[in-house]
């Protein structure tokens, strides 16, 4: 080797090596690997103080690259270094008594092993840990089946149409073993007696509907966890527990009345923690602290810039969501002091005609006696004798909103969809939601004119979590006098408000 060999190479011993971590592609959007940044992020939650103590139990239930467990490992190597001096003796230790894992697949065993005992073998000829009696260490990957009753999974609802045959098939199950344990098995994790849960769960699983239509089942592995009863539990989940989401009434109503939650890291556009990713709604991380009851430490982050902490309770006054901003609580505090109606007595429900998306339609008019069809594509014709729900709103002026527009995630923009004024002699299928229904056309001119207004916008964001626009999302929206247009300025006037900035985590 000559010198100029010798000098590149030694450029390339010594250049910059990425985590391998840093640099997976992920599953999908479901199941995201979790960046070594982040999970330091969740770690720094915890007090530090539980990692100089050589009897702190970690565990892990939804192994996947095994990030956390092996950030964990890093921070007790240093943090017991003076209780167990002897590095090989303090890293078995450690890998054998405090870290604990359950992956979620056989691969992601493979890789979690291969991070934290350099090897996916832990009794292997390379593993970094000399103690280990068999190949999986402590981090275990059980393959189960679902247990269907009434074409659902007893403990995930995951459908027997979807996942029924997966076992059979020699297909990916997704029954996680630790959101499908009988009770003796519950029993035994229970008595392990972790002081710390830890990950970053499958967040929904298909359930055979339409299109992509998915059922959350993150929600699944909080309430395990906390069966389990660590001292402390910190995952990252999806955020649309918030307000709503499928399935998720049970588990925001227990959450929200919980006040172990003493910290929330919020991210309303997921790709500002996950870059790449999408998830309708944003995402979250949280510290449940069992023994120390009390208020909520809420942090927002929104293209880089955070917004609080701000100390306060999950569950607002007369509230049955969270508030995500922590700004918006006086604003919706001012608003509700004078309001006696709200909008969402007035919206209707899905299908406010009876409709489906995808009843025919004639594209041009072929008898005085059919209507004005608002769908999913444009203006149709059908007979008037074709609507059997609500036939008394036909002849009225209304306000369509779309059913579904974006999450609610962009605002002032792209929280709803464009209102649109039909005229008497028509309905729509369920794309839309009947918002408004008046005798005159000025009143529905008036009506849209609120409905583009910053401040509507803004209050149906704080109860939008997804792309769905039921009526719940108009439940902060006050009732006005439609006889009058509004404006902004005439709005922040009534309420006593000052303004609302472009980005709602600016809103003041």
């Amino acid at each position: 080797m000559n010198a100029m060999d010798f000098l590149h190479f030694a450029n390339i011993k010594n250049a910059y090596k990425p985590d391998i971590l840093t640099c997976l592609a992920n599953l999908s959007n479901d199941e995201v690997f979790t960046p070594p940044s982040l999970a330091n992020e969740i770690l720094d939650l915890l007090p530090q103080e539980l990692f100089t103590n050589p009897n702190t139990k970690f565990l892990d239930p939804v192994c996947k690259s095994g990030v956390f467990l092996r950030e964990i490992a890093r921070r007790l190597m240093k943090g017991l270094e003076t209780a167990i001096p002897d590095d090989e003796k303090r890293r078995n230790h450690i890998f054998t008594k405090q870290l604990f894992g359950i992956a979620i697949t056989e691969l992601t065993a493979q890789m979690s092993r291969r991070s934290v005992y350099c090897t996916k073998e832990a009794n292997g000829k390379y593993s970094v840990c000399t103690e280990f009696k068999n190949a999986d260490g402590n981090i275990r990957f059980v393959p189960i089946a679902h247990t269907f009753k009434n074409g659902n999974c007893i403990f995930c609802g995951a459908s027997e149409k979807e996942y029924g045959d997966a076992v059979r098939d020699k297909l990916e199950s997704h029954a996680y073993e630790f959101i499908h344990m009988s009770e003796q098995q519950e029993k035994e994790m229970k008595e392990m007696k972790f002081d710390v849960i830890v990950g970053n769960p499958p967040y929904q699983l298909s359930d055979g509907g339409f299109a992509a239509s998915a059922t959350p089942i993150y929600q699944h592995f909080v309430q395990q966890a906390k069966k389990i009863n660590p001292r402390y539990l910190s995952m990252i989940i999806p955020s649309r527990w918030f307000a709503g989401g499928k399935g998720l009434d049970e588990f925001r109503n227990e959450t929200l009345h919980d006040n172990r939650f003493r910290e929330i890291i919020d991210y309303p556009n997921a790709a500002d923690c996950f870059p790449g990713v999408e998830i309708k709604g944003g995402i979250c991380y949280f510290l449940w602290d069992r023994d120390n009851a009390g208020d909520c430490k809420v942090t927002t982050i929104l293209a880089n810039k955070k917004s609080g902490p701000v100390v306060r309770p999950l569950l607002e006054e007369s509230c049955d969501t969270f508030i995500r901003y922590n700004e918006s609580i006086s604003i919706l505090s001012k608003i509700r002091k004078p309001t006696k109606n709200y909008l969402v007595s007035n919206v209707s429900s899905s299908k406010p005609f009876g409709l489906r998306t995808f009843v025919k339609a004639d594209k041009k008019r072929k008898t005085d006696k059919q209507i004005m069809l608002y769908q999913n594509g444009g203006i149709g014709y059908i007979e008037r004798s074709e609507v059997k729900t609500n036939e008394k709103w036909i002849d009225k002026y209304k306000v369509l909103i779309s059913a579904a527009y974006n999450a609610g995630d962009t605002y002032p923009h792209q929280i709803i969809g464009k209102p649109i004024l039909a005229p008497k002699g028509s309905c729509c299928t369920e794309t839309y939601m009947v918002v408004g229904l008046f005798e005159n056309e000025k009143e529905a001119e008036n009506m849209i004119s609120y409905i583009r207004t910053r401040l509507f916008r803004f209050l149906v964001m704080l109860r939008k979590p997804s792309q769905h626009a039921t009526a719940k999302v108009y439940s902060f929206v006050p009732m006005q006098d439609f006889s009058q247009s509004w404006t902004d300025e005439k709005l922040y006037k009534k309420y006593g408000l000052r303004r609302i900035r472009q980005k709602a985590s600016d809103c003041y």
